[in-house]
């Protein structure tokens, strides 16, 4: 039994703030029938004396109210459902909780005619208790103006009905206002209640859209970027060749003239793929500065209360790009993997100035380390890159959840983006032409420096680590463009 508790508020532990909310306020209103029925339905059996016929009214009143009780569980889910637009309305269940509440109210007006009721306050709990079940589902079908004139109506009726059978005015008065009021509150509480949870409902779809646009315009930027530096070039290029092939179709005249063509192609090919290549790194970048400001635009805007605490120096270019992926990934955990209602984001020193230290701390955890994907790998190896080390530990009792990279300051790979940290390092592998100054014939066969990686593709080559490490990248900025990348650009004006 407690095992099975546990497993049951892990679960729920598990679930996002919006079903948790949806889930609680669903059953508060499956619930209210059965708690107006318990409270009223004791004060009918106290105020009733008599022989068989008399207990066996009451008994079928109580009855006839247990049955409404059961029957109002299904008909409000269904009817919530009609309201938020999923579902038909339960009109066939609502008939049969009328019918059954016309009998109570007919067995109540017995027992006030045979002089059986000895409390004036009994024919008003009655409908305390019988009357929330049909009066709620019938709010969530009609509109709140309509049902509740529709309703009062009923109740003068009922009113008529029980001074026709002798009761006397102080009970026919206070059963009309108890009525009344009963009926408003099925009116009015499962609508409001039913607005509330199409209200959070609009505020997530409109957060997914949000997000959804967000990556769209990312990728309309990137291409526009593209665009305008490879369109042009690519133009020149199929221009040029086409001249080329001309000047080469006219003998020896033209060859002379065909070669000057294709070496002007040549080194706007060159260009073209130094442009694209400063283009692609600078998105995959990731700037310690601009992801802090970018993660607290993010977070704050997702109702996050994020706090940043910087008491560090300038740092090199290396350890602030690998603290920015660390960022970047976080504030992405953060939005995905938790419910988070604060984040604190650190940056200093620590070893006495020897390393450079970043700690992310969240509350809010509902998915354990197991489930929360590549995202920590990938952090590692960047990491690893430049001798750092990233660790993550979260807290049961208080589901907190701290992620903490550590980089030394001194030594290791020297030199930019973390990511990029391969890029002349295999292109080592075509040695025997030097660095990027080779020009003419010898690039042609040799191409050196970070060319060569991509160069030697079409000679033969093949792309090697260097592009596999460039997809890699490429991929995991695309995952994480909805939540930070974009972010990281909107909010980079935004220094602290």
């Amino acid at each position: 039994m407690i095992r099975w508790g546990r497993a049951k508020q892990d679960a729920w532990s598990r679930r996002s703030k919006q079903d948790q909310v949806e889930a609680s306020t669903r059953w508060m209103i499956f619930g209210s029938p059965w708690i107006f029925y318990l409270s009223g339905m004791p004060q009918l059996s106290s105020a009733v004396e008599g022989e068989q016929l008399p207990l066996a009214l009451t008994g079928l009143i109580w009855v006839l109210g247990l049955a409404q009780c059961v029957l109002s569980v299904g008909g409000l889910r269904q009817g919530l459902d009609h309201y938020l637009g999923e579902g038909p309305a339960p009109r066939s269940r609502l008939r049969i909780m009328a019918v059954l509440a016309g009998v109570s109210i007919a067995a109540l007006a017995a027992l006030i005619a045979l002089g059986e009721v000895q409390k004036v306050t009994a024919p008003a709990m009655v409908l305390f208790a019988t009357f929330p079940g049909v009066t709620n589902v019938y709010g969530l079908m009609v509109r709140p103006r309509h049902g509740a004139k529709v309703l009062t109506y009923v109740m003068l009726g009922i009113t008529v009905l029980f001074a026709a059978v002798g009761m006397e005015w102080p009970g026919l008065l206070g059963t009309f206002v108890v009525g009344v009021v009963v009926a408003f509150m099925g009116v009015f509480t499962p609508r409001s209640s039913g607005w509330y949870l199409a209200v959070m409902r609009e505020v997530s779809r409109a957060k997914e859209t949000q997000a959804r646009l967000a990556v769209a315009e990312e990728r309309l930027r990137f291409s526009r970027d593209l665009h305008d530096v490879v369109g042009r070039n690519l133009s020149v290029i199929a221009l040029k060749s086409e001249l080329a092939a001309q000047l080469a179709q006219r003998g020896a005249s033209g060859v002379e003239s065909a070669v000057a063509q294709m070496t002007e192609v040549q080194q706007i090919a060159r260009e073209s793929q130094t442009e694209v290549r400063e283009v692609v790194r600078g998105y995959r970048e990731a700037s310690l500065h601009t992801e802090l400001a970018g993660a607290r635009g993010v977070l704050r805007a997702a109702g996050v209360d994020c706090r940043i605490e910087e008491d560090h120096e300038e740092m090199p270019d290396r350890v602030q790009s690998a603290l920015g992926w660390v960022v970047r990934e976080g504030a992405t955990n953060v939005l995905r993997h938790a419910e988070a209602t604060r984040c604190r984001i650190r940056v200093g020193a620590g070893d006495g100035g020897a390393t450079a230290v970043l700690e992310m701390e969240n509350d809010g955890v509902r998915v354990p380390r197991a489930e929360c994907g590549s995202g920590l790998t990938g952090l590692r190896e960047r990491l690893a890159a430049v001798d750092g080390t990233l660790s993550a530990e979260r807290e049961e009792s208080t589901q907190v959840f701290r992620l903490r990279a550590e980089i030394p300051l001194a030594g290791g790979p020297s030199g930019g983006d973390v990511g990029d940290t391969d890029t002349d390092a295999h292109a080592g592998a075509n040695a025997g032409a030097g660095a990027d100054t080779g020009t003419g014939a010898g690039a042609d066969t040799g191409s050196t420096g970070t060319d060569a990686v991509v160069v030697g593709a079409d000679a033969g080559a093949g792309e090697g680590p260097r592009v596999d490490a460039e997809r890699a990248d490429a991929e995991r900025v695309d995952a994480d463009a909805a939540c930070t990348a974009v972010g990281a650009r909107t909010g980079a004006g935004a220094r602290r």
